[in-house]
């Protein structure tokens, strides 16, 4: 019992955290990093501003928790389509990409939340440590995709293509959160396939599994 009762507070600490994350998340996307004030924070959340420093130090220590977090997801809604994916490395690849261009991963709400931390990004090196962590763990997948591919077992040439692959794939990204009513249904992941199977010399399109149909302009 006594082993449960410790399970149970950590488990509702960690709501309680989450709670605060997700609060100052909300009033980013509302009103840009100088909204998530302490005071606002608490309010959003229904606790006291000490209630907070339990759990954070410092307001910046919640920003950074908030920023991890942010990336965390959009990496992790990128990755859960791997899993339905099948074994054919081609496939798992373009299911990949298709993923990492259309909703949920596609949003303007996570892109203004993105934008708004750059600064941070900038100027806190615990902000940059955050980014090139989360940066480097997407990229890393990415070529591991590209590793599974057949031929391609150069360390070297596979970091080059997982940057070039990976770059295509954030300024789409980009731009369709930005101006979604510029794109048809379907449209950007026809070009983020077709861009990053001509870095790679394939036809990604082409590979889309059919559980993940491409969506033709």
């Amino acid at each position: 019992m006594q082993g449960e009762r410790r399970k149970f507070r950590r488990e509702g600490e960690e709501r309680r955290r989450d709670a605060l994350v997700s609060a100052a998340l909300d009033l980013i996307s509302e009103g840009g990093p100088s909204a998530a004030t302490v005071r606002a924070i608490a309010e959003r959340a229904g606790v006291t501003p000490g209630l907070i420093r339990h759990y954070f130090q410092t307001k910046e220590e919640l920003t950074r928790e908030a920023y991890r977090a942010l990336m965390h997801r959009m990496s992790t809604e990128n990755a859960a389509v791997l899993e339905a994916a099948p074994a054919d490395p081609l496939a798992r690849l373009a299911a990949f990409v298709a993923a990492a261009l259309r909703p949920p991963v596609v949003d303007p709400r996570s892109m203004g939340l993105w934008a708004g931390f750059l600064h941070q990004v900038r100027s806190d090196p615990a902000m940059a440590a955050i980014h090139a962590e989360t940066y480097l763990g997407y990229r890393d997948l990415l070529q591991e995709l590209i590793a599974a591919l057949p031929g391609h077992n150069d360390p070297a040439r596979l970091r080059t293509l997982a940057i070039a692959c990976n770059g295509v794939i954030d300024g789409l990204w980009l731009e369709g959160c930005a101006l979604p009513e510029a794109f048809a249904p379907g449209e950007l992941e026809h070009i983020g396939l077709e861009a990053v199977g001509a870095i790679l010399g394939l036809d990604l399109a082409a590979s889309l599994p059919p559980a993940l149909p491409e969506e033709t302009p």
